[in-house]
C-alpha cells in the first residue's frame, strides 16, 4: 500500500516529551500535514490534538497503525488492529521483534518492519 497525507494514519506511543520519537514523529506527521490520530493510555491533548487512551477509542478505524513502542507493548496494539479490521501495520525501529513480526504475518497484517516511515516517506 502507498501512504499519504490522505491515508488515514493512528500513531501509537505519541508522547507528551518532545525529546522521545513518539512526540517526533507525531509532531512531524502533523507538520507534514498527514492524517493521523494519537494513541497514548493517558490520553488527553498532544500538539493542540485530541490524543485516544487507545485504537478501540477512535472514532474511526484507521487504514495504517504506526507504532511507536516498545516490543512487549506491541502485542495488545497488534490484537486491537486485529479486532478493529486494519490490515496495515508499521514497526517503527526500536518498536519490533520477531514475536511481534511473526504474529502479524500468521494474522495476515501487512506489516513493515526494520524500515523507519520518516525516513521512506521522505519526511526526515
Amino acid at each position: 500500500m502507498q501512504y499519504n497525507q490522505n491515508t488515514k494514519i493512528a500513531v501509537v506511543g505519541v508522547s507528551a516529551n518532545p525529546d522521545k520519537y513518539g512526540h517526533k514523529v507525531f509532531r512531524d506527521l502533523l507538520r507534514s500535514e498527514y492524517n493521523i490520530v494519537g494513541i497514548n493510555p493517558k490520553g488527553g491533548v498532544i500538539l493542540n490534538q485530541k490524543i485516544y487512551p487507545s485504537l478501540l477509542d477512535l472514532p474511526e478505524i484507521p487504514e495504517l497503525v504506526i507504532l511507536v513502542v516498545p516490543p512487549e507493548v506491541g502485542m495488545s496494539v497488534l490484537e486491537s488492529a486485529l479486532d478493529l479490521g486494519v490490515t496495515n501495520v508499521w514497526l517503527q525501529p526500536g518498536a519490533e521483534s520477531d514475536e511481534l513480526i511473526k504474529f502479524a504475518q500468521d494474522n495476515n497484517l501487512d506489516i513493515t518492519h526494520h524500515a523507519c516511515f520518516m525516513t521512506t516517506q521522505g519526511i526526515w
